[in-house]
């Protein structure tokens, strides 16, 4: 073998390894999860909610001021010899201040606690949103296993129809068939064609949406783990109260009613007010100079506001009423999609059986007639019936897996299962 022979031999031997390599569910999902704009946005709202907890609590400590004018001119009043007498003249001044809040009756503490519940909200959402893109990673990769298993399905189905149609040729030549039986097959070729067409367009598409999820193509021939199709799962009336335990939807709004009791708390505490200790220290240079310095304690309680200290504190207690609510709602909600979700699992395991059975009939129906077709004992009417009740039947076996195989794939999402 000569060097040229050699080279070839190893192309074609490495684009064969290329595109035989296997894209696993575990590597799309991981590649999601790195790539995906909305897990980008959820971390960064993490940064958010963490900078929002700084802020709130920075109303615990000192808050420093430093303030200068300078008066280009100014009008100040003497007295002399009884009489006042004004003069104009510049001046500047310089005032440095410190107030340390002592107590607002939970007011700040309150805030603080329900900034720092946003944290755990955000870091909450940003689990929801992998459970929610890994659920539909694995839809898009069921999807992309059922279609490529329907175009095999339907390229045997195309290859059996063209040979029907040669048969149906080969037979009208002897005089066994008419050319109403040709003229059929070959209109069945066509549909089979046409079907086959659907078939592949399904999975590109679901193809390239996974790809963009991922954030890199996915080659031509890649292969796919096709068991992950018949997974079995054990799911009983025990998983429900696993749902109302762990989802995350769940957790936010329960983070979201302490959420909205503290802001409730703290809009009922501006009522009373806040103990707060101030010092400054003045330098004022006019027409004397001089030192001016202060420290005490000073005490201020809202008298009239027009209303929106209380107007705050009825809004952020309708806001708790309205989390619980929503919270109960949300529990509705997830005990009917377990309930159906349950109920389908059970109706897809018959389908399935049913299924397999159908298949197994439908095949031994068909070899009878084909045999009794080429003797001229039946019509293509009946080989043509035949040929599509195997052929539903396998489709039909299909998608009863990827029903059951969803179904459990929604209730591992609805567990928050990443």
């Amino acid at each position: 073998m000569n060097k040229q022979h050699k080279l070839t031999l190893i192309s074609l031997l490495f684009g064969t390894f290329l595109s035989a390599q296997t894209l696993t569910l575990q590597e799309s999902i991981d590649k999601t999860l790195e790539n995906h704009p909305d897990i980008k946005s959820s971390s960064l709202k993490i940064k958010q909610s963490e900078s929002s907890y700084k802020s709130s609590y920075a109303s615990y400590l000192p808050q420093v001021n430093l303030d200068a004018n300078y008066n280009v001119t100014q009008t100040f009043v003497l007295p002399q010899n009884g009489t006042f007498n004004t003069i104009d003249d510049d001046g500047w001044s310089a005032t440095a201040s410190v107030k340390q809040k002592i107590w607002d009756f939970s007011q700040t503490s309150s805030k603080v606690d329900a900034a720092n519940i946003d944290k755990t909200i955000s870091q909450l959402s940003l689990k929801e949103m992998k459970a929610l893109l890994v659920y539909k990673v694995k839809s898009l990769y069921e999807t992309m296993i059922v279609e490529s298993e329907a175009i095999t399905v339907r390229e045997k189905d195309l290859e059996a129809k063209i040979a029907y149609y040669k048969q149906s040729l080969a037979l009208v030549k002897e005089g066994l068939k008419t050319k109403a039986d040709a003229s059929r097959f070959l209109s069945a070729v066509y549909s089979a064609k046409e079907n086959l067409a659907a078939a592949n367009a399904s999975f590109d598409k679901a193809k390239t949406t996974l790809s963009l999820y991922m954030g890199e193509d996915i080659q031509e021939g890649v292969l796919l783990q096709t068991e992950l199709l018949k997974q079995e799962s054990t799911v009983d009336k025990s998983s429900e109260q696993e749902i109302l335990n762990t989802n995350y939807t769940l957790k936010i709004s329960t983070q979201n009613i302490e959420k909205n009791l503290l802001l409730h708390k703290s809009a009922k505490a501006k009522h009373y007010g806040s103990i707060d200790a101030i010092a400054s220290y003045s330098h004022v240079d006019t027409l004397n100079a001089y030192d001016a310095k202060l420290a005490g304690i000073t005490f201020s309680i809202p008298l009239y506001s027009g209303g929106r200290v209380s107007a705050e504190s009825q809004k952020a207690k309708i806001g708790s009423s309205i989390a619980i609510e929503q919270k109960a709602s949300q529990e509705l909600a997830l005990k009917d999609e377990f309930e159906r979700l349950i109920i389908d699992i059970k109706h897809h395991n018959k389908t399935i059986e049913a299924k397999k059975a159908e298949i197994e009939s439908a095949k031994e129906t068909k070899k009878v007639l084909d045999g009794r077709y080429t003797e001229g004992l039946s019509t293509y009417i009946e080989v043509l019936d035949a040929t599509s009740i195997v052929l539903n039947a396998k489709l039909g076996l299909l998608e009863a897996y990827y029903l059951k195989s969803m179904a459990i794939n929604r209730i591992e999402y609805l567990k928050g299962k990443i």
